[in-house]
């Protein structure tokens, strides 16, 4: 047998095995909603038989989207659905990937966490901007399987992703975040904006917000601990970046902003009481036009508008 028909045979013996295509390409996908849906991100990890989704949108519509736009990267299907944190754009669209029988992950602090988060929003949405109503704002989703602590998420391929729950504030009230070891990667849900303004209400706890930005920049601390010099890390709004440079500057904007905040409230003086009346309004405009002008280079200053509220008010306790 010549050596043309031996590299022959040897090939379709891989090809007949399968083994050829042992190692298919593994793959972060990103989605990226509109304004409409506040810019949200849900990745989509698959290793080429089986995708993990990491939360769903603030709407079916837009989990629908997201779910297409998958569709048209890849044919393996969507197993399971991890959730970050309890905050409804995350959570919201859960029914969306349970159809397509997907098993929703969260640690037992988001899951203890949702109702009242979901409760909180939905009176928002549906008493007051009147965007919605009682009958189409999204449905409470249920979680299939609740961890504490740390959880490794098993594939088929052998392919095992960490999940840990930080245990403490950053842009909610706890935030769990995935380590996939074959891309040296976390994804951290709204926990890091990178160059982009952060979501600055906190998390809803007792049916309030309730931010605290020396506790997020501690959790940001604990998220560092986890990575090296090398990781990378995908957050829920804004750019991928160096673990270690996007935890440093997320720290920084976190720190700064509290004290612009600080001290706008200060230099108010007497009128510190419109912030606790229906003029507060006009205030959290001009916070968000100093914070943005701070940040010049940084995306997405409307988000400073929508959040800006829970901080304030937390320093007038």
């Amino acid at each position: 047998m010549n050596t043309l028909q031996k590299i022959s045979m040897f090939l379709m013996a891989v090809l007949a095995s399968g083994s050829l295509f042992a190692n298919p390409t593994k793959t972060i996908y990103e989605f990226e909603s509109d304004d409409g849906g506040f810019r949200t991100k849900t990745f989509f990890y698959d290793n080429g038989e089986e995708v993990v989704a990491f939360d769903t949108q603030f709407t079916e519509k837009y989990a629908e989207q997201c779910i297409r736009f998958l569709k048209s990267k890849t044919k393996s299907p969507i197993k399971y659905l991890v959730i970050s944190h309890p905050n409804p754009d995350k959570f919201n669209a859960i029914s969306s990937f349970k159809k397509l029988g997907a098993k929703v992950i969260a640690s037992k602090q988001t899951a203890s966490a949702i109702k009242g988060v979901h409760e909180y929003k939905k009176y928002y949405w549906t008493k007051i901007a009147k965007a919605f109503t009682e009958s189409n704002y999204p449905k409470l989703g249920k979680i299939d399987l609740e961890f504490e602590g740390s959880y490794d998420l098993k594939l088929q391929n052998g392919d095992s992703l960490r999940l840990t729950e930080l245990g403490s504030k950053g842009v909610s009230s706890n935030q769990t975040v995935t380590f996939i070891p074959e891309k040296n990667a976390f994804l951290v849900g709204d926990l890091i904006h990178f160059k982009t303004h952060a979501w600055l209400e906190g998390g809803i706890q007792n049916g309030k917000p309730n931010p605290d930005i020396n506790e997020w920049v501690q959790t940001l601390e604990k998220l560092k601990a986890l990575g090296n010099s090398e990781s990378i890390v995908y957050g829920g709004r804004g750019k991928v970046a160096k673990l270690f440079e996007a935890v440093k500057e997320q720290k920084s904007y976190l720190q700064e902003v509290d004290e612009i905040v600080t001290d706008y409230i200060k230099d108010l003086g007497a009128k510190q009481t419109e912030l606790k009346s229906d003029q507060a309004n006009k205030h959290y405009q001009v916070l968000e036009k100093q914070i943005a002008k701070e940040y010049p280079d940084y995306a997405l200053p409307y988000m400073i508008g929508y959040g800006v509220y829970g901080l304030v008010n937390a320093k007038l306790k």
